[in-house]
């Protein structure tokens, strides 16, 4: 659904707010990628031994201010998934700039176990600390959603993507994507240090009681 004659979404952060969050998130990061090492590589076992390739997926996304990184997460589809893709776009579940099938062929048994507990994210760590990501925002998408995006979705991309956001720890899949974007809009209009950690409290227990992610 395109809105008509809305109001742009204003940005009400102080530049301390900014300067805690890059910190918590390098410092947040940097332990977590230190103490995950070995759970990071039995999950890559698994996923070589269920489906022969790179256990790591690389995608080209898009960040704050439409600039284009690398994003790496644990590989849950068969190695050919892309392509596949592109035969399954019309059983589409979400309407808007974004694919979602619940049913999706592509995906092997380790990655629905890994999706079902946003396992398959951890990686994005790395994106965190490299400064393409935040631990909290939106969810950076593609280029080719991004071209389908109106004046009003393109707001999403006026704070740095992140690993986790309100969408994804609250309706999540119960929303399109129209929905998913006024979750994010309203999360960069209110964030806080305390709306962080509330987010960031919500998704570890995500972790252990999945809230139907697919």
């Amino acid at each position: 659904m395109v809105k008509d004659n809305y109001e742009h979404i204003q940005l009400h952060v102080s530049d301390g707010y900014l300067l805690i969050k890059r910190t918590f998130d390098i410092m947040a990061s940097l332990i977590a990628l230190i103490i995950l090492i070995i759970p990071f590589v039995i999950v890559s076992i698994c996923i070589i031994m269920d489906d022969f390739g790179s256990p790591i997926y690389s995608q080209i996304r898009v960040g704050k201010n439409g600039k284009r990184f690398r994003m790496y997460k644990f590989r849950s589809m068969v190695k050919n998934a892309d392509a596949i893709k592109q035969k399954l776009i019309e059983q589409n579940e979400i309407e808007g700039a974004m694919f979602k099938m619940k049913e999706d062929p592509r995906v092997t048994r380790v990655g629905r176990f890994i999706r079902k507990h946003s396992i398959d994210e951890l990686p994005q760590l790395w994106n965190v600390l490299c400064g393409h990501m935040s631990i909290v925002g939106p969810r950076p998408p593609l280029p080719e959603e991004v071209a389908k995006y109106t004046d009003y979705d393109k707001q999403r991309l006026l704070v740095e993507p992140g690993c986790t956001g309100l969408w994804q720890v609250t309706s999540r899949n119960d929303v399109d994507f129209a929905g998913m974007v006024d979750l994010d809009l309203e999360y960069i209009e209110k964030q806080s240090l305390k709306l962080d950690l509330w987010i960031m409290f919500k998704t570890v227990a995500i972790i252990f009681k999945p809230n139907g992610a697919y």
